[in-house]
């Protein structure tokens, strides 16, 4: 049978302390955030931020590309539809233009409002009010000229990338200075897409090519492979992709290291309002156990990209990283 208590109070009487001063504290004064001045530079901001958690992470991630930039490695992006939609593309391709992209792999819906942002200079439909008259995903230039940028190509020996980011360039649309697709081919940026078939609306019309998908899509993945293949002492970007990418570029770190092919060094990022289980884990954890480190950053693209893409440039024009430059202190 159990035994019942009682009421009995606990002699603290011979409780052991220790000195503070004694005891290991992960919160110093030291790493204490900076107010900042008025008109204080990018750079300053960021020797202001605290050096803890998300902060500390921040940093990382910066020190991690500038790092790269300078030592000549791979930084891959990889972004997911609404990185686009958001209206991100001018801060992509100004990164691409400073040589702060190696290489970017994305996903088909991408690709849609890169077209439609060049092409008209808007996209992004509106899903509830075009679904019941049977209207949603049916816009005519899109289904017609993507897909036929994706069979011409695709038939020429191109991948899905290529293929469409080349047509874009030649095209020159009204709103071309806003494709990353475009600025990609115009800077010779690889670009993998790696699409589902059935997921985005360019395959709901007649011109759409299960034959092209498929085998372009699957010469992307090879050509991404080749990428992430070498990314030892570089960093992989997962932005926005809460599925597709972080499986991708799991089995692609897989291919490589079957061939030996180490990548020790390797720094990935997923970036996110929130944080979900295949980016965290295909990502963040498994790629780099052992060689490397993962981060999360979370937070809305619109606002954390411009602010990493910021910083990142402060840190490779001051020659040094956040964490360590005094230019400007």
């Amino acid at each position: 049978m159990t035994s019942v208590f009682s009421y009995e109070e606990f002699d603290l009487s011979d409780v052991r302390t220790y000195p503070l001063a004694s005891r290991p504290s992960k919160a110093k004064v030291e790493d204490f955030a900076k107010p900042s001045r008025p008109h204080a530079s990018v750079a300053e901001i960021l020797r202001g931020l605290p050096r803890v958690l998300a902060a500390a992470d921040f940093i990382a991630v910066v020190d991690a590309i500038a790092r790269a930039a300078r030592e000549g490695r791979g930084i891959v992006w990889g972004l997911g539809a609404h990185v686009v939609k958001v209206g991100l593309g001018p801060v992509l391709i100004d990164l691409m233009e400073r040589g702060l992209v190696s290489a970017i792999a994305t996903n088909g819906a991408a690709v849609i409002h890169d077209f439609e942002i060049a092409w008209s200079g808007a996209t992004s439909e509106d899903v509830d009010a075009a679904l019941g008259p049977g209207q949603f995903g049916l816009a005519e230039e899109t289904g017609r000229l993507v897909n036929g940028a994706i069979n011409d190509g695709v038939a020429a020996g191109l991948g899905l990338g290529q293929a469409v980011g080349g047509f874009l360039l030649r095209s020159q649309p009204a709103f071309g200075r806003y494709s990353v697709l475009a600025a990609a081919a115009r800077l010779r940026v690889p670009v993998t897409v790696h699409v589902a078939i059935g997921t985005d609306i360019t395959h709901m019309h007649p011109a759409a090519s299960g034959e092209a998908l498929g085998a372009g899509s699957l010469r992307d993945f090879r050509y991404f492979v080749s990428n992430v293949a070498r990314l030892a002492g570089g960093v992989y970007l997962n932005c926005g992709s809460a599925v597709v990418l972080p499986e991708v570029f799991l089995k692609a770190v897989a291919l490589a290291r079957n061939r030996g092919i180490g990548l020790d060094g390797l720094t990935t990022v997923n970036l996110d309002f929130i944080r979900g289980y295949r980016p965290t884990t295909n990502v963040v954890t498994r790629p780099t156990a052992g060689i490397g480190r993962g981060y999360s950053l979370v937070g809305h693209h619109e606002l954390m990209i411009p602010w990493l893409a910021a910083a990142i440039i402060a840190a490779c024009d001051d020659g040094g990283t956040p964490a360590t430059s005094t230019a400007g202190a």
